[in-house]
């Protein structure tokens, strides 16, 4: 009602007043209903209650997981099984059980060195938890993100995982790991955890510890490591075989650079001045010693079959340091003992330490694979691995030399290359040998390679410039064929991808690559299977607790043309006729080989085979204090080491035992168009000046003086060199072939380095 006691006007147009909320106690007011996309949208209730229920689920699982999950007692990769090496025929090669291990106290152990490895894996040990979610969630991530599997382990949860459980990647290894690690930062001091992680972590070369580290890799007791040398230690334990320096010098780059960041790591947690930083070199470990159990051939072969398995991703390092393994290898005992044999008889038993420094230097590799299986079936490391830890025929820091030309003419006639005047390359296609002759088309820049003892050849064949291993003939083949295609065709045969020095340039013919001997042997290995390529083998079956272990499938492909192959075989023979290798026509069957000589004669070749084996043995120098490459001048009172002399005769005297009883047959070879040998006439020798007066000379064709600048034109009847003059010692007093001339790979003929001594 108005004050006057009208009643008040209605809005017009609007029916009665809606009805109010009713009195408080006298019902609820309907709450309007959410519709359309509104009903999707989580109310405020909704988002608490869920994360509520988040937490308290969480919680629960939690409390039920610590509640559920004891400290267990040491697992076996504590304290280690054995493993069981066998030859192929089940005959017993070793057995590694005795870990390397000797615990020591933390006060025994340099702050320094505890820095390092603190630095390296977990800087924040001591002030943060026994977990690190931030560092779990950003490795989960970056494996997500295909960068490879991250760790984001704390050094708590490291130990628990290498002494409590196992090292299999699995969630309830992962859940077990995680609630360990919470007791155990609950029940130990972290004095305690770090000196049981130190204790048991693995740093390569059978070492459990930081004591048997540093005794390993420096010959020192842990109190006595420098900082640097810690440093590499704690280095080592992300990656211990392949940061090895010595075992793998072609990791040194990296290895350093791990160096490099757990010194840094150091300096910025301030536990290293950056003076003190500054003044640091990297520490060279020395050449270490295998255990006494290892001696002879047994350590090399155990620590190949490891490479083996683990490099294939067969097994990782830590699983298979756990034990219980029985490796049956393809190794045949009679082909191992028969290669021993003759290192030591034509080889060792003609160096005399006492009398010559350098005898000291001398070291030997070889390995042997049936062409028809891929199967390593034989391998030399070394006189003996306690004594020489290296494995001579799998390291991968020697020049190959001229072993590698014949993938040169394989990748010629796999891909019809032509000279640079349009002739087909065959074994009878002309060159000019001529010494220091310019390559002709390479737009590179300027290259005219020295050929051995600085002799000219002038016109010669392919054939008879591959018996004299004439280096001006093959710079240029490389060029008629292309670096990169003889590059491709090396890879194919068998030489890694990363195989070091191996570059696309004129110089790739003369060897400048580092391949290991056994990388050789498996290339050599396709030319002798008419251009089949299969990797090579050396487990044939690997068991556990009688259970088998898969094995990669062998991998058998073309790699080149039957044609191809078999033409460079052909033309290897010649090299065992009539050329640098005559020493190998004591195996008393028909062979091809090639010879070779790494730069400053630091190593010396012999790469052949015969139809049913295929063999590769090098002669290296180094320095056994140093680990330094040196020359083999003077070695066993020779003026030089060369690859037709002592690696030719061990060839030898391995393939002739290693194949009696076995019926002697020829190559069956399809050649290309044009590859036949033809009759060879007689040629005159070259002048005495071609050759130093110090010297037998060597025979050529037709000798010139300076280079044409162009091949010689083709011609229907090919020269033929007359034999090598021979010693008592073939091959050890008449010049071999000129390789590892590689210096840089475009040097100016007016360069004082073009001279004989750098060719060696």
């Amino acid at each position: 009602m108005s004050s006057d006691g009208e009643p008040p006007p209605q809005d017009p147009g609007h029916g009665p007043e809606p009805d109010r909320a009713p009195a408080k106690g006298k019902g609820k007011a309907k709450r309007p209903k959410r519709t359309g996309w509104r009903r999707l949208i989580p109310t405020w209730r909704m988002v608490l209650g869920t994360l509520i229920g988040f937490v308290v689920l969480c919680c629960g699982l939690f409390a039920l997981g610590y509640a559920l999950v004891d400290i267990p007692p040491a697992n076996s990769a504590a304290i280690a099984q054995s493993n069981v090496y066998l030859y192929a025929n089940g005959a017993q090669i070793a057995r590694d059980g005795d870990v390397n291990r000797e615990n020591v106290q933390l006060a025994q152990i340099p702050k320094p060195v505890q820095h390092a490895v603190l630095a390296a894996e977990d800087r924040d040990f001591y002030s943060e938890s026994a977990i690190d979610p931030k560092a779990m969630l950003r490795a989960a991530w970056n494996t997500l993100r295909g960068r490879g599997k991250q760790s984001g382990s704390t050094i708590t949860q490291q130990y628990v995982k290498n002494y409590y459980l196992g090292q299999e990647q699995t969630v309830s290894r992962k859940v077990k790991e995680f609630f360990i690690s919470i007791k155990l930062d609950r029940e130990a001091s972290k004095d305690e955890i770090l000196t049981g992680y130190l204790n048991t972590s693995y740093f390569g070369r059978n070492a459990y510890g930081i004591q048997a580290a540093a005794q390993a890799y420096y010959g020192v007791d842990v109190e006595d490591l420098t900082t640097a040398q810690g440093a590499y230690l704690a280095a080592l334990l992300n990656a211990p075989s392949a940061y090895d320096v010595i075992a793998h010098p072609e990791n040194k780059s990296s290895a350093e650079a791990r160096w490099n960041y757990v010194l840094d790591g150091m300096v910025k947690q301030k536990w290293l001045s950056a003076s003190d930083r500054r003044n640091m070199t990297f520490p060279m470990p020395k050449e270490a010693k295998g255990a006494a159990g290892m001696s002879g051939q047994r350590g090399y072969i155990v620590q190949a079959v490891k490479d083996y398995i683990t490099s294939n991703k067969i097994l990782d390092e830590d699983t298979l340091a756990t034990g219980g393994y029985r490796i049956t290898t393809t190794l045949q005992k009679k082909k191992q003992d028969a290669f021993a044999e003759a290192v030591d008889d034509q080889l060792m038993s003609q160096l005399d330490t006492s009398a010559r420094d350098v005898d000291k230097n001398v070291r030997a590799g070889g390995a042997a694979i049936d062409p028809a299986t891929g199967k390593v079936v034989a391998m030399y490391g070394g006189i003996d691995y306690t004594k020489q830890y290296v494995n001579n025929a799998t390291r991968r820091d020697y020049q190959v030399g001229s072993t590698f030309k014949p993938f040169v003419l394989t990748s010629a006639v796999a891909n019809a290359s032509t000279t640079q005047d349009g002739r087909v390359i065959t074994p009878n296609t002309i060159y000019d040998g001529t010494n220091k002759r310019p390559v002709q088309g390479w737009d590179g820049g300027y290259y005219a390679p020295e050929n051995e003892d600085g002799v000219s050849y002038g016109n010669i064949t392919v054939r008879a410039a591959t018996d004299k291993s004439v280096n001006s003939v093959y710079a240029q083949m490389a060029v008629d064929v292309g670096p990169a295609k003889a590059k491709r065709t090396a890879v194919d045969l068998g030489l890694p991808e990363n195989t070091p020095d191996l570059t696309a340039s004129p110089s790739i013919a003369l060897g400048p690559a580092t391949a290991s001997v056994l990388d050789m042997t498996e290339a050599y290995a396709t030319l002798a299977n008419h251009g089949r390529h299969g990797t090579y083998t050396i487990v044939a079956s690997l068991t556990k607790d009688g259970e088998k272990v898969d094995l990669p499938e062998q991998d058998t492909r073309r790699a080149v043309s039957r044609e191809a192959a078999d033409t460079t075989t052909s033309v290897l023979q010649s090299v065992v006729d009539t050329g640098t290798g005559t020493a190998a026509q004591a195996a008393g069957r028909p062979a091809a080989g090639k010879t070779g000589t790494a730069e400053e004669d630091t190593a010396a070749w012999f790469a052949g085979y015969t139809p049913d084996l295929a063999t590769v043995v090098s002669v290296m120098g180094q320095d056994p204090q140093t680990g330094a490459h040196t020359s083999l001048y003077g070695a066993a009172g020779l003026p030089r080491v060369n690859g037709g002399g002592f690696p030719a005769q061990i060839w030898a005297q391995f393939t002739r035992q290693a194949l009696a009883g076995t019926p002697a047959t020829d190559f069956d070879l399809q050649l290309e168009d044009g590859a036949e040998q033809p009759p060879a006439p007689s040629v005159p020798s070259p002048p005495a000046s071609s050759a130093p007066a110090s010297e037998e000379p060597t025979a050529s064709d037709e000798p010139t003086g300076e280079p044409t600048g162009e091949p010689a034109s083709p011609t229907t009847e090919s020269p033929q060199s007359p034999d090598v003059p021979q010693t008592d010692e073939p091959g050890q007093d008449q010049p071999d072939e000129g390789d590892g001339n590689v210096l840089n790979d475009l040097t100016s003929a007016s360069d004082p380095r073009s001279t004989r001594a750098a060719v060696r």
